[in-house]
């Protein structure tokens, strides 16, 4: 009985944050570099945060974010694509009530149409969403 408690503790301690990706991160992550310096910053800082950090979390995305990833230009919706395919997938939630009370803390407002749609990660258990 104490040692499976131990374990459950371990396994715990030993258990990566889970992290949802917004669709600006892969679409940061393949854009052309920028000469504009507020621009190239944006793109900058979550290609370091994803290579040097990346694998301190548990990272997932949704059927929105990968809807979005496939917009626009065909080369560059394929890059995007490429970086997320390996991520695992939520589902898309049926309790929008509690998605929505969540939606309504979230700097993305309850009417965002796609944006709102990521904020109801939090149903699914995420510590944080990164956009």
């Amino acid at each position: 009985m104490v040692e499976s408690f131990v374990e459950g503790i371990l396994r715990a301690d030993a258990m990566k944050p889970r992290v949802y990706l917004e669709t600006t991160i892969p679409s940061y992550l393949t854009a052309r570099p920028s000469r504009d310096l507020v621009r190239a910053a944006h793109q900058q800082i979550p290609r370091e945060w994803w290579e040097q950090h990346r694998a301190e979390f548990d990272l997932y995305i949704s059927q929105v974010v990968v809807r979005e990833c496939q917009g626009g230009d065909p080369e560059a919706a394929a890059k995007r694509l490429d970086v997320v395919k390996d991520l695992p997938l939520l589902e898309e939630t049926t309790r929008r009530h509690l998605a929505e009370g969540c939606c309504g803390r979230c700097p993305c407002g309850s009417s965002g149409g796609g944006r709102a749609a990521h904020c109801r990660s939090a149903v699914h258990g995420m510590n944080y969403l990164v956009t």
